[in-house]
């Protein structure tokens, strides 16, 4: 624990995800909020919400994860600060002249530029954390994150009733300046740059689809996304509509249970840290979807606040240890310069998912019920539950640094 916390790049980009989860929460709660009393409640706009959200990380993160191999990456982490909180000034601009509709913009440019910086947060986790600290960093950034689970929607409903939608964006623009400002902090990496943009873009692009395809593990991983982000799409608009419909209480009232969300995510992500190289990998991740996919069951059917408390705490935690592992694996097994591709293939796969899943909802509750699209959600994750069981994840390390030999000879 000593050793992450005089590494500089692990401490800068802790304390920056910090921030940016911050401006994450206020504008997720805000727009919420906002779109519900615009539009009644009506779930066909809550879960164009989420599309909107996603549609940008699907048709990007692609494109972003080949250029964050190329660009250097303190300088693009910078730089897609700087842009998203520009992008938000200009946006207030508009606002504050009656075109509220423009707001939207907000999560479209933020969604599109995250799609770039993201991934080359985890080239310099690659670069300059020993292997050995990997599975504690990620475990802590991941605690890190279920904390703001717990204090992001608390923050965000509290400045958007106080104060109201103008000082919330102004809030996320100083959010995202302070972090851009903080990345400077970051080492330099010019000889990598030089030598990556002297490369062909499409020829890398290709290169990164094969190395994925070329990977047993990686290969189940990809298609396991899609099912998991398709069930998860289909149900994350619709929580709102858990506390309203099936608990009787105000829409407010979400935030405390992303809190115990969170507060599980964090005791998770804490036991991931701690034991994420002794746990069975296989187990945490096939049997955290089996979980995931009874918990949303027991949720839809639950009319007890206690109950859907009580199993959001514990989904909380089990989805922690799992996003935790799965992390570990990838950054473990994928080469250094594949990591930004690599990634660039894995999300758009689970943001696809969630955003037909997305689309979906709204139509689905409308013609169904609640309990009947969580039982379909249910039953897609667990889907993707039974395609993971063909992870070999002992062999896996072996099998792709003999791809990463055969692709760099290729390129020879």
């Amino acid at each position: 624990m000593l050793m992450l916390l005089k590494n500089r790049v692990f401490v800068v980009i802790v304390f920056t995800d910090l921030i940016q989860q911050t401006a994450i929460w206020i504008r997720n709660i805000s727009l919420l909020f906002f779109v519900m009393e615009l539009t009644n409640n009506d779930p066909i706009f809550v879960s164009l919400l989420t599309v909107i959200e996603y549609a940008p990380i699907f048709i990007f993160s692609f494109i972003g994860g080949a250029l964050a191999d190329r660009w250097n990456p303190k300088k693009t982490m910078i730089y897609g600060d700087f842009a998203s909180a520009l992008s938000i000034i200009i946006i207030i601009f508009f606002v504050t002249n009656g075109n509220w509709q423009v707001l939207f913009l907000a999560t479209l440019v933020s969604s599109i530029v995250s799609q770039i910086s993201q991934p080359s947060s985890s080239i310099m986790f690659k670069k300059h954390i020993p292997e050995e600290m990997i599975a504690p960093a990620i475990g802590i950034i991941q605690s890190l994150q279920a904390l703001f689970l717990i204090i992001g929607p608390i923050i965000g409903t509290l400045i958007y009733s106080w104060f109201g939608l103008i000082t919330s964006l102004i809030c996320i623009t100083v959010a995202f300046l302070v972090s851009s400002v903080t990345l400077l902090f970051l080492p330099n990496s010019k000889k990598e740059e030089k030598k990556q943009l002297s490369s062909n873009f499409i020829k890398e692009m290709k290169e990164g689809i094969h190395y994925v395809k070329n990977s047993k593990n990686l290969s189940i991983i990809a298609i396991a996304f899609i099912f998991i982000g398709l069930g998860a799409g289909i149900v994350q608009p619709l929580d709102i509509f858990i506390v309203i419909n099936r608990l009787g209480l105000e829409k407010e009232s979400i935030q405390w249970f992303y809190m115990l969300a969170g507060i599980g995510m964090f005791f998770g992500s804490v036991i991931a840290a701690v034991l994420g190289n002794k746990l069975n990998m296989k187990t945490v991740i096939v049997g955290g979807l089996c979980f995931l996919s009874i918990s949303l069951i027991i949720e839809v059917l639950s009319v007890w606040t206690i109950l859907t408390a009580t199993m959001r705490f514990l989904t909380g935690l089990i989805l922690a240890m799992w996003q935790t592992i799965l992390g570990m694996i990838i950054i473990k097994i994928v080469d250094e310069k594949f990591v930004g591709r690599t990634n660039g293939i894995l999300t758009p796969l689970f943001i696809g998912g969630i955003l037909l899943g997305s689309a979906a909802a709204g139509p689905l509750l409308s013609f169904t019920s609640l309990i009947t699209v969580f039982i379909i959600s249910a039953t897609i994750i667990f889907i993707g539950a039974l395609i993971s069981t063909e992870l070999e994840l002992k062999n896996d390390q072996k099998i792709l640094k003999s791809n990463t030999r055969i692709e760099l000879q290729n390129n020879k």
